[in-house]
């Protein structure tokens, strides 16, 4: 059996997340890796999600399947457009439809029974609050208030002398910063897709937001651009 200390890594199949999975590794770290179905009109970072898992070869991988669609109020999992095209700083102003309502409290509620089970103390998180702020739940009082309330709300929270801690490894890097660093780290960024919008061969649009916060990334830390583009 491994000595070496377990963490639960959410993995969405992009960028951030693969990322967040090879500095958990880097950190010593054995990583069970947690992505989820949730209704996602880009699903296909689901196969993203198991590509990686694999490259990188973490401990265990699981998918939660839940249904947001139930609630809808995203362009994610609602018949919303998806924004295309929009300036940086559009990007920087309002919360953009694309937030899925709850989203990540949703997820790290679900990392947390996930860490609870297999003896784990850390949960980490992709979250950016740099590059795109207009998330609510990706800013660092969030995360901070979070993981107040794990330590509250869970068995090995009230029994346990080592506390239950939510890590950020990515919340005040650019995404050049992310790109570089998980280019170190050897994680094969072909394998991922960031696309809010892509087609059914999981091909990127090229145009949302998140496409074009990625291919800034790549250009700006003057590392080639892998992800197979529709155009």
């Amino acid at each position: 059996m491994s000595d070496r200390k377990k963490a639960v890594v959410l993995l969405s199949g992009g960028l951030d997340s693969a990322t967040c999975v090879a500095i958990a590794q880097e950190q010593g770290f054995e990583v069970y890796a947690l992505s989820f179905r949730y209704g996602q009109r880009h699903s296909v970072e689901l196969e993203a999600a198991d590509r990686i898992a694999d490259h990188l070869g973490v401990t265990e991988h699981k998918t939660a399947v839940i249904d947001l669609t139930l609630f809808g109020g995203s362009a994610l999992t609602a018949d919303i457009d998806v924004p295309k095209d929009r300036s940086d700083d559009d990007m920087s102003h309002d919360i953009p439809v694309t937030y899925v309502p709850a989203r990540n409290t949703i997820f790290l509620s679900f990392a947390l029974a996930y860490a609870e089970v297999v003896g784990a103390k850390d949960i980490f998180i992709g979250v950016n609050a740099l590059d795109y702020s207009g998330y609510p739940d990706c800013r660092p009082e969030f995360i901070k208030s979070y993981e107040e309330t794990a330590n509250l709300g869970t068995k090995v929270g009230v029994t346990d002398a080592e506390r239950i801690r939510i890590r950020t490894p990515l919340l005040d890097m650019t995404k050049a910063e992310i790109a570089a660093a998980g280019t170190k780290l050897g994680v094969d960024y072909g394998l991922t897709i960031s696309c809010y919008d892509p087609d059914t061969a999981g091909k990127a649009c090229g145009h949302c937001d998140s496409c074009l916060l990625r291919k800034k990334g790549f250009k700006e830390a003057g590392l080639a651009d892998p992800t197979r583009y529709q155009d």
